[in-house]
């Protein structure tokens, strides 16, 4: 039986002070039970001698300090995993909310994990199929990647999210694949989106969802990502399946910790982050990857909104630094009414050549994708060119080019968050529009894959 403490000192805002405790630990998770026979959970956030600081997960009005008492319950946080997790919906500490039974779990796992060894990673190759056509065919997802999508608040991230969640697959041999989708920070109304679009398509059967609202406390939106993280090893690596995580909003999770630092009276670091944001951060992104001998991946796209759309802001800053990549949403397209507003310049998969070719996409992939991306960047600065002189001023291929960069967005970034386009019909767009070009412009395509796919001849 645990040992009960009635040595409450003082409860400031959601930290608690317990003195006089014995053999309690870090990150332990705790009892207070109330006069009434409430009882409140909370957990360790720092050990003193034998005094405790506490946080707790509810909110602190009745705590009355003599009346209330503390037990620890000698674990940390953890979560209960079965198979039987997927289509079913958790809030952000892993409770059902979905009015179905309580999962019986095979094991309980310590949110926290286990960081995996490097030498026993194996090195992301497959491609996965989002739908998409700017992630797939310029800026493709690999197995075992962490590939974030930078948005900026009134951004449609949340769409482009639930879109990648219902098409995501694995091309080739019969594999299981799953979503394990954790919402924080978000509104009623945002929850309700992504559990209804799921449940339309049938994408729900495969998915595990784990929903933090806005009104919930900070501290269940740093255990939020955990639990999904925990739910995502043991699919893949116990049950042998493809799992893609995506985490949204990662910009919710860090106000949450800077949030319990500032509680906590810690030194900040830049805009009032704890300095330990780093870690934190490559403590969750590094779960993902691939195990030698083991048959499942995770592959994670965190999603996150930059304040102020400013790329240096410590998030996306360190994120970039973490992560393999970087997919940038675009105010500008969104504006125009392209959807998903997808900046392909900027954006970058850093593992996409491990991803196609031959035997994965299809062999002349890697030349089509160098050759659009050529051709965007030359005709978006036709474009500035004619918004300064003109277009009278434009020689005649600078005109050609400036057509292909407004068609490039309207029909190959532009195909609205319903369209699933396979990787072939994304590739046959692709040469469509390379097609608008003189032949003599394709100078980054190999002439053999021109006389097979090229329309103009």
């Amino acid at each position: 039986m645990a040992k009960e403490y009635r040595t409450i000192q003082e409860v400031a805002g959601p930290l608690m002070l317990v003195k006089g405790v014995e053999n309690v630990k870090y990150d332990e998770l705790g009892e207070i039970e109330l006069a009434s026979g409430e009882v409140r959970r909370c957990k360790v956030l720092e050990i003193d001698g034998e005094n405790a600081l506490v946080q707790l997960f509810e909110n602190s009005t009745g705590i009355n300090l003599s009346n209330s008492k503390v037990r620890f319950l000698g674990r940390s946080m953890e979560l209960g995993v079965s198979a039987d997790m997927l289509g079913r919906v958790f809030d952000g500490l892993g409770n059902p909310i979905d009015d179905g039974p309580d999962i019986l779990p095979v094991e309980r796992r310590d949110i926290n994990g286990v960081p995996m060894n490097p030498a026993a990673r194996n090195y992301p190759s497959e491609f996965i199929q989002t739908g998409v056509s700017a992630i797939d065919g310029l800026n493709t997802l690999v197995r075992g990647q962490k590939l974030p999508i930078f948005s900026a608040s009134g951004l449609p991230h949340a769409q482009l999210a639930a879109q990648i969640a219902r098409q995501a697959k694995v091309r080739g041999k019969d594999e299981q694949f799953a979503v394990v989708f954790a919402a924080m920070g978000i509104t009623f109304e945002e929850s309700n989106y992504f559990i209804d679009s799921f449940k339309e398509t049938g994408a729900i059967d495969r998915t595990v969802l784990f929903i933090n609202l806005a009104n919930d406390p900070a501290v269940e939106r740093i255990a939020t990502p955990r639990m999904a993280l925990t739910a995502a090893e043991y699919l893949a690596f116990e049950e042998g399946m493809h799992v893609l995580v995506i985490l949204t909003d990662i910009t919710n999770y860090a106000d949450a910790l800077r949030e319990v630092s500032a509680a906590r009276k810690e030194v900040p670091g830049r805009r009032g982050y704890p300095g330990y944001m780093y870690t934190d951060l490559a403590t969750m992104y590094e779960r993902a990857g691939r195990q030698r001998g083991k048959e499942g991946s995770v592959t994670m796209i965190p999603i996150l909104t930059m304040p102020e759309d400013d790329k240096t802001h410590p998030i996306p800053d360190l994120t970039g630094y973490i992560t393999e990549g970087q997919i940038i949403l675009s105010r500008e397209l969104f504006r125009k009414g392209v959807t998903p507003p997808i900046d392909v310049l900027p954006s970058l998969s850093r593992l996409k050549d491990k991803g196609i070719g031959e035997g994965k996409t299809r062999a002349d992939h890697s030349n089509v994708m160098n050759q659009l991306f050529s051709a965007y960047a030359r005709g978006k600065e036709a474009k500035e060119l004619m918004v300064i002189l003109g277009e009278a001023a434009l020689s005649e291929i600078d005109r050609i080019y400036a057509k292909f960069a407004e068609e490039f967005e309207k029909r190959y970034v532009s195909q609205g968050y319903l369209a699933d386009r396979s990787i072939e019909e994304t590739l046959k767009i692709g040469w469509e529009l390379l097609s608008i070009l003189p032949r003599t412009e394709l100078k980054r395509i190999d002439d053999k894959y021109l006389d097979m796919y090229y329309l103009n001849d």
